[in-house]
């Protein structure tokens, strides 16, 4: 049988996992492959949180855990908020999920009906509007381009409100762009949304740490919408730790509630060996995340400063989290022997054939003409991968 639910086949396959699944397939048959494709720090997780896991065996946290997460856990998100984000929760705002792609999904579906419109601001991570589609809801993209920094203007935001509006999803620092809203930029969209008190707002601010620009920036933290805001994040990103599988929600309590009675039914709790590693990352010390943070700087000066001499690129300089969109429509009707380059899509995929370097397509991000490359990986593959890049690009006539 091939009866397939129509939810199902109306999603589309994750480009990033796509692209970095082709990679892998390339260095299997021996090819030499920089996969710049893939969203993930190539540190390891520090040591006091990995003694914090052993500690967790040896101690036998080895039941089920409770469906919003161990109280323990929630507490320290709950102090993570106030002492770096200024904002008050309680522990029974807080549900814990398997990496803040499940908390987000979690979120989606416990607020969109069919038919209800979601905002998303693009470029965008490839995930927001699939989940959108499988909750039954209409995303409604608002495209801001290389020469607005990739961030959408109130004017945007507001003209992209209909009666049929329920929610929009902000991303601060960017997957895919690493832009990010300054406070007076967050200030301006908290207006808008303030106008309009039917509407909710998903903060998705798992790169929260990975910024060159100061202090994070929530929109939760406007009194006028603080009550509408659910704030998304995790381990992954700031402690090295995306296989853990951990990130949260913080939201309303009416929200956290039905997160919670969602969650139940499905996955139930998070694993209870990686919650205790979480609780000693946000509870233990610090140093770990500012280091990493200071390499993410360095390589993002690297790479920007690598593929801005190439000819035909358009890059601008992110602000935080490890990636770089730079703009490649000057390449597009260009060929190299069979090879017509007609999309980024086709770009993407003659880069990873001719240069051995493995990027995701703009498309993905819903903003055709760009594609995206991750910094996170070793300074040697980033001169190297620039180095590949350009040259394939100069066969291109």
């Amino acid at each position: 049988m091939t009866n397939i639910s129509d939810r199902v086949q109306s999603l589309a396959p994750s480009a990033t996992l796509a692209m970095s699944q082709k990679s892998a397939e390339l260095k299997a048959q021996g090819v030499d492959v920089i996969n710049l494709s893939v969203g993930e720090p190539d540190f390891f997780t520090p040591a006091h949180i990995k003694e914090a896991a052993h500690r967790a065996i040896d101690e036998n946290f080895s039941f089920y855990t409770p469906v919003p997460g161990y109280l323990s856990l929630r507490k320290a998100i709950c102090r993570k908020l106030l002492s770096e984000n200024g904002l008050e929760f309680t522990p029974e705002q807080i549900v814990v999920g398997n990496g803040a792609k499940h908390a987000l999904c979690n979120t989606v579906m416990a607020l969109v009906n069919p038919g209800d419109e979601v905002i998303i601001p693009t470029p965008a991570w490839v995930s927001y509007v699939q989940m959108v589609n499988l909750a039954g809801g209409r995303s409604i993209t608002v495209p801001a381009g290389i020469e607005q920094d990739f961030k959408i203007s109130p004017n945007q935001l507001e003209q992209a409100i209909t009666p049929r509006t329920r929610l929009i999803i902000l991303c601060s620092p960017s997957n895919p762009t690493g832009s990010i809203y300054s406070r007076d930029e967050l200030c301006a969209l908290a207006q808008v949304i303030e106008r309009h008190p039917d509407i909710m707002v998903i903060a998705d601010e798992i790169y929260e740490h990975i910024n060159y620009v100061g202090r994070h920036e929530s929109i939760a933290q406007f009194p006028g919408i603080r009550d509408r805001v659910a704030i998304i994040n995790g381990v992954s990103k700031a402690y090295a730790m995306t296989g853990w599988r951990i990130g949260y929600v913080a939201a309303p309590l009416w929200l956290a509630k039905a997160v919670n009675k969602l969650q139940g039914q499905y996955t139930s709790g998070a694993s209870s060996i990686a919650q205790k590693a979480a609780e000693a990352a946000y509870l233990g010390p610090q140093d770990c995340v500012e280091e990493m943070r200071q390499a993410f700087q360095r390589r993002r000066d690297l790479i920007v400063n690598l593929l801005k001499v190439i000819p035909g690129l358009n890059v601008n300089v992110p602000q935080g989290a490890f990636y770089v969109f730079p703009e490649v429509r000057s390449f597009f009707g260009k060929r190299f022997g069979d090879t017509v380059i007609s999309s980024d899509d086709d770009l993407a995929m003659y880069l990873l054939n001719e240069a051995h370097v493995a990027t995701v397509s703009g498309t993905a991000f819903c903003s055709p003409g760009y594609i995206r490359l991750s910094y996170a990986t070793s300074d040697e593959n980033i001169i190297e991968a620039a180095r590949r890049i350009a040259a394939a690009l100069a066969r291109l006539a």
